[in-house]
């Protein structure tokens, strides 16, 4: 009867063991996300809000259930530790010591190079008591470079510019506050904030693709890519 029970218990030791193992490498991509900079003319950038950015990003990574994602003030406090430019300039070497002490695997840092937004009359607006309500249309584009850097070789792995755009016009009374904190709280339904909402989850759709499902979608995304760069081209008017 001992050993009945000896046995049980053994099993079930080595159950939780097996378990606790596959929790720990459940074969998800371990990721941190950096400092978001800033490159762009953006009125609304200013102190906090490239570590908001990061944070925003870190919960679309986490919500996917695709990524582990380490905890941003871990990050934070080694990359300030290291001085490290969020930039993505990382010395040989230091991916290494980035990944053993944070336990990312990757480091996904962000630039926001380029900012647009233009609010016009529609007509039609309506005015009560002095304030006017409607009779505009605003939009708002932001394009942010990315970068995914891998810490045990220091390469960049994956590259790539993403867009957000947004468009709101009618008759508009208010916004509600959402997920939006700290200095980008007043750009909660926003253009401003939908476009970078936007930016944020086509992030985590490319990632998503391009690190874990590894499928069609790649070629989905070489083809946007390539739409882009002609965009580009165009409103440069290169030949």
């Amino acid at each position: 009867m001992k050993k009945l029970v000896l046995g049980v218990a053994l099993a079930m030791v080595g159950a939780a063991a097996a378990g606790s193992a596959f929790a720990a490498g459940d074969g998800r991509p371990v990721v941190g996300v950096a400092e978001f900079t800033n490159q762009s003319a953006a009125a609304w950038w200013q102190g906090g809000v490239g570590w908001e950015l990061s944070g925003m990003l870190s919960n679309e990574l986490s919500s996917s259930g695709d990524f582990r994602v380490v905890e941003r003030q871990k990050m934070q406090n080694v990359l300030e530790e290291q001085n490290l430019a969020a930039s993505g300039r990382v010395a040989s070497g230091t991916g290494a010591k980035i990944g053993k002490l944070t336990g990312a695997q990757y480091l996904i840092t962000g630039t926001v190079t380029a900012y647009q937004e233009n609010t016009s009359s529609t007509g039609g607006g309506l005015s009560f008591k002095g304030i006017g309500l409607g009779g505009k249309s605003s939009e708002a584009y932001l394009a942010v470079d990315l970068r995914v850097i891998n810490t045990t070789t220091g390469d960049v792995d994956f590259s790539r510019t993403v867009e957000g755009r947004s468009k709101s016009s009618g008759i508009a009374v208010g916004v509600s506050r959402g997920s939006f904190g700290g200095s980008l709280a007043h750009e909660e339904n926003t253009p401003t904030g939908k476009a970078i909402r936007a930016a944020l989850v086509e992030i985590t759709d490319y990632l998503d693709c391009v690190m874990v499902k590894r499928d069609s979608c790649v070629a989905d995304y070489q083809a946007k890519e390539q739409k882009r760069r002609q965009g580009d081209k165009k409103a440069l008017k290169l030949d």
